[in-house]
């Protein structure tokens, strides 16, 4: 086995934030997002191309359906997932800098197949008492929450906001290792209407907890 992998100097890169201020709650902040880097084969399409998409997705959802946020809505491209999470942990740091109040996190990095349930890191109380929010999700195909992990990017944020809620999107994971890190991960292998949906239960997972956070 002949392999080439070397490590390259280092290169600045940046993270892409987009906000829509809260008319309630401006300073507490709902995060929802994906990461720009990806492997170096293939598109990076489904990791992750689509939970860029998906959250980019899911504030322009917001804004056209005329919902009015209590608290700020962020959406955050991170850098640099796949090697070291340095944009999730700036990310985090600038948080904690700041003084920015974070109250939840959801992020998209399982590919942009269809949906099926968020995992959830909080707390087993929060969990049990946000299952009252599945016959809201139902319509995008979400049919469980349950106790998991959140993701990569978002996971530093915990280390900050200890009683953070972190939630990651799952979607049907039969065909993911058909694609990950791999020349299939294309623009062409993913199926619009199951990325939709993904925005779409993302969309609705932000409103509830919009509406259910203070």
């Amino acid at each position: 086995m002949e392999l080439s992998c070397r490590q390259l100097s280092e290169a600045l890169s940046y993270n892409v934030v987009g906000e829509m201020r809260g008319t309630r709650y401006p300073d507490k902040y709902i995060v929802v997002g994906g990461h720009l880097d990806s492997w170096d084969v293939g598109e990076g399409a489904h990791d992750d191309g689509a939970g860029v998409a998906q959250s980019l997705e899911a504030l322009r959802l917001i804004k056209t359906s005329g919902y009015k946020p209590l608290h700020s809505i962020r959406c955050v491209w991170f850098m640099n997932e796949e090697n070291g999470n340095r944009g999730g942990q700036k990310y985090a740091f600038l948080a904690d800098s700041l003084k920015e109040m974070h109250c939840a996190a959801i992020e998209s990095d399982r590919g942009g197949f269809m949906p099926e349930a968020f995992s959830i890191e909080s707390t087993d109380s929060v969990i049990a008492a946000w299952q009252k929010f599945l016959p809201q999700l139902k319509s995008s195909g979400i049919s469980e929450l349950y106790a998991g992990y959140g993701g990569v990017d978002i996971g530093p944020l915990k280390k900050v906001f200890p009683e953070i809620s972190l939630l990651g999107l799952v979607p049907n994971s039969t065909h993911y290792f058909d694609y990950h890190h791999a020349d299939t991960d294309v623009f062409e292998a993913v199926n619009p209407q199951e990325l939709q949906k993904g925005a779409e239960a993302m969309f609705m997972l932000i409103k509830l907890l919009d509406q259910e956070l203070n």
